[in-house]
């Protein structure tokens, strides 16, 4: 299936905040409450509609331990969108949003989205972090903000489409080259130029950390 557009995404946060539940729940509607931790990087993929236009997703879903920071850090270069994921119920990942919003800004470019998840909001009775300091952590540093759950799919859809019209709403402002494509976007049939076809939609997804 052709794309106008097909935007990188990346997963970033720490470990066991549900990176790849979110990612599987978005790529194959899906929960899987028990998988492995992811080793290094995961992909999916997935085909949206921002204003009538097919825009696929590529998706990389990080590692959140601390050893694999290394070769995280070398898939934010050419990512047009992040989603920074923390649990509500563990204040640890929430306080650790600044490290990652300083590797992201440092490794990334300048104009990538970023989207703050609060994840496992379904499990808002053992709530850690309230819904006022995630929007608050946001609003300081020019993120957009949702919370979701990974398990009852409640604004998984909505934050990795909301980015992606975004990154789209950039494009028609002009703030992206989308010839250069080191912005994590690509121009593919049926875009401004090039005749690239992309493949449909599904997704090869394994790993992940969603205790």
């Amino acid at each position: 299936m052709s794309y106008a557009y097909l935007f990188k995404y990346i997963i970033i946060g720490d470990t066991g905040v549900g990176k790849s539940c979110l990612l599987l729940q978005f790529t194959d509607k899906r929960f899987q409450p028990v998988h492995d931790l992811t080793i290094g990087v995961e992909f999916g993929a997935r085909m949206i509609t921002i204003e009538n236009k097919p825009i696929k997703l590529q998706i990389w879903d990080t590692a959140g331990q601390e050893s694999f920071r290394s070769i995280t850090r070398s898939y934010y270069r050419g990512a047009a969108g992040a989603l920074l994921v923390y649990d509500i119920t563990r204040r640890e990942t929430f306080n650790h949003l600044a490290s990652w919003l300083e590797d992201a800004r440092q490794h990334a470019n300048a104009n990538m989205t970023i989207m703050l998840i609060g994840n496992k909001s379904d499990l808002s009775h053992r709530r850690a972090v309230s819904t006022e300091e995630g929007e608050q952590f946001a609003k300081e540093h020019g993120l957009i903000f949702m919370e979701a759950s990974a398990k009852t799919a409640q604004n998984v859809e909505e934050a990795f489409i909301s980015t992606a019209a975004t990154i789209h709403k950039k494009i028609q402002d002009g703030i992206f080259d989308v010839s250069n494509e080191s912005y994590g976007i690509k121009v593919g049939y049926g875009g401004i130029q090039g005749t690239s076809g992309g493949r449909d939609g599904s997704s090869s997804q394994a790993g992940g950390c969603c205790s």
